[in-house]
């Protein structure tokens, strides 16, 4: 992938700065505008850039946060067409969590225990507790079945 100008470069980073800043305090709607703006920046197709990724995983991360797994998912996807790893642990936990509450077991257990096998526990410490029962209960059962109550 190109390069960005440096001057550009600084200017995004800045404004996801803010943006984590804003997302630290709880302000996710304004968050949301930073990290939108600095997506704006991006010269299209802004999938073409690898800093698309950092912003698409920060958008997905406040989606995330307020509630809107959808539009977690769609970003953290787009994230992924960024450039990002799919070897990722935080877009495989965040993209594990959004399908997992948008009810899509199977790829929620995909996603989450790659992140698991990645980066174990430590990485979900943040987070409700469910969903690393959710990730020690699906690697424990056996093939092809599900652990009872999922």
């Amino acid at each position: 992938m190109a390069e960005l100008p440096r001057e550009l470069h600084e200017r995004i980073k800045r404004l996801c700065a803010e943006g984590d800043d804003l997302l630290d305090q709880g302000r996710c709607e304004d968050a949301l505008a930073r990290y939108g703006s600095a997506w704006e920046l991006l010269p299209e197709p802004r999938t073409d850039w690898s800093a698309g990724e950092w912003i698409m995983a920060a958008v997905g991360d406040a989606e995330f946060q307020r509630g809107d797994f959808a539009a977690s998912r769609q970003a953290l996807m787009t994230a992924l067409q960024c450039g990002g790893s799919p070897g990722n642990p935080f877009l495989r936990l965040r993209l594990g969590q959004c399908l997992f509450e948008l009810c899509d077991r199977q790829e929620a257990a995909n996603w989450l225990a790659g992140a698991y096998l990645l980066e174990g526990q430590e990485l979900f410490a943040h987070d409700d507790p469910k969903y690393l029962e959710f990730v020690k209960a699906h690697l424990q059962s056996p093939p092809g079945g599900w652990p009872e109550g999922w």
